[in-house]
């Protein structure tokens, strides 16, 4: 388990970023929206401020505010607010891992609401 800049053990880490950037990279590829057409993510971070990272804050709050590198090139910092469903609440809680509430491929569901102009991004997990 990866530990935040001050040492906060949790499962919002690189290797669950990593995962949810991959996830995005596809529903962006099969997006029916023309505004999104050749988008892509360049990568989440999981270094948001330190105490949006505690058990209370996620637990309370209910999401994780950070940044996502997303656009054409990939490369227009966007907000991303990612907000926890109840088996990611759990999950963290607990300190397990949160890739498997990442939304699958063949997920219906529409987990991810992109605003291109204020450079918003919401990903909702399960």
């Amino acid at each position: 388990m990866k530990t935040s800049e001050n040492n906060i053990k949790t499962t919002f880490n690189e290797k669950f970023c990593i995962q949810l950037e991959y996830q995005i990279c596809h529903e962006l590829e099969k997006s029916t929206d023309p505004e999104l057409k050749g988008f892509w993510c360049d990568g989440i971070s999981w270094l948001p401020t330190e105490n949006q990272l505690t058990k209370k804050h996620v637990n309370d709050k209910r999401q994780i505010e950070t940044k996502a590198w997303i656009g054409k090139t990939g490369q227009t910092e966007f907000k991303a607010i990612i907000n926890f469903g109840k088996k990611a609440l759990s999950k963290y809680a607990k300190e397990m891992d949160l890739t498997e509430c990442i939304p699958n491929l063949e997920s219906q569901a529409e987990w991810i609401e992109i605003d291109i102009e204020n450079k918003i991004i919401k990903i909702e997990l399960n």
